[in-house]
This record gives structure tokens, C-alpha cells and sequence, in this order.
């Protein structure tokens, strides 16, 4: 898959991604994670109700632990939408960081088999073979209803715009 120039930055430089720019209005690329049951996770397999797709780099990260941490606690407040968090972390330490931080609502996917969020979302930086910050909300329909590849992969993303998205569709 070709990669394309961007502007966001991984430490003070920019990083080529892999995969195209997910925009408003299109439909929700398909992909194929594993969850901590080690089961496949497919697009389909999270349809028929709003979601919030998190991409980040790594759990143990402390950046992407404020911004699971900040979306498991929202998670109540934004109706019957469900918060995914996808990362190259494998399902056994997606599992272990949960347990540890006592985040309950959000569910992780681990996408370190074969990347296919990571190059369909366009948030995959294959040079660390790591996936850049993201935030993506999709309606019931899986139709993209907002978008934000986070300019600073070390910085956190827009929650009041993010959580304003998922609750007009909850």
C-alpha cells in the first residue's frame, strides 16, 4: 500500500502514513483486528450503533493512557455509542494495561497481525510499524461523522469536539 506525505509529527518530525485519509461522509473502511479473546474484530462485527474508533500509538504510552482513561471515563455519557481503541499492542497486554488501570468501558483491538486498521484508517506509520493518534466517530450506518488525525502524535486529541460528534448520534 503507497504511503502518503502528511503533516503530522512524530516527535518534531514529519511522518509519511500508510493508507488514504479517511474523510467526513465516506464509508467507515472495513479492517480486521484481534480482541483480548484473541477473536478476530471486523468492521462489521462493531456495526449498528455509533462508535468511536481511538488509534494510538501504544497503552503504555502516557499520553494514550490520559486519552483511554479520558474516553473509558466518558463512555457512560455518550449513550449506547462504543468506544474502540486500536493499537499494535498485543491483546495480552491491551488486557494486562486494562486490568491494571481499571478502564471497563472501552474496548481494545489489537491490530498487530496484520495492520488492516492501521492502512485502511490511514494512520499507520510503517517505519515504526505503530499507528498515529486518531480519532475517528462512526454512525450506526458506518458512515464517518468526524475526523481528527491528531497533529502531535504526543499530544491528545480534541475530546469536546470527539464526544460532541458521538452524542448528536447517540
Amino acid at each position: 500500500m503507497a504511503t502518503r506525505k502528511t503533516d503530522i509529527k512524530w516527535g518534531a518530525n514529519p511522518v509519511d502514513l500508510e493508507g488514504p485519509e479517511v474523510k467526513v461522509g465516506q464509508k467507515a473502511p472495513d479492517f480486521t483486528a484481534v480482541g483480548v479473546d484473541m477473536k478476530p474484530v471486523s468492521l462489521m462485527d462493531t456495526s449498528g450503533k455509533p462508535r468511536v474508533f481511538l488509534s494510538v500509538p501504544s497503552l503504555d504510552t502516557a499520553t494514550c493512557d490520559t486519552e483511554t482513561r479520558r474516553f473509558n471515563k466518558e463512555a457512560t455519557s455518550i449513550g449506547n455509542a462504543e468506544v474502540y481503541v486500536v493499537s499494535m499492542d498485543l491483546p495480552f497486554a491491551q488486557k494486562r494495561w486494562c486490568g491494571a488501570a481499571g478502564v471497563d468501558k472501552v474496548k481494545t483491538l489489537s491490530d498487530h497481525r496484520t495492520a488492516s486498521f492501521g492502512s485502511g484508517w490511514g494512520t499507520l506509520e510503517p517505519g515504526r510499524r505503530l499507528l498515529a493518534r486518531a480519532v475517528f466517530v462512526v454512525d450506526k450506518d458506518d458512515t464517518v461523522q468526524y475526523v481528527q488525525y491528531v497533529p502531535v502524535v504526543a499530544e491528545e486529541p480534541n475530546y469536546d469536539a470527539a464526544l460532541e460528534a458521538v452524542r448528536k448520534l447517540s
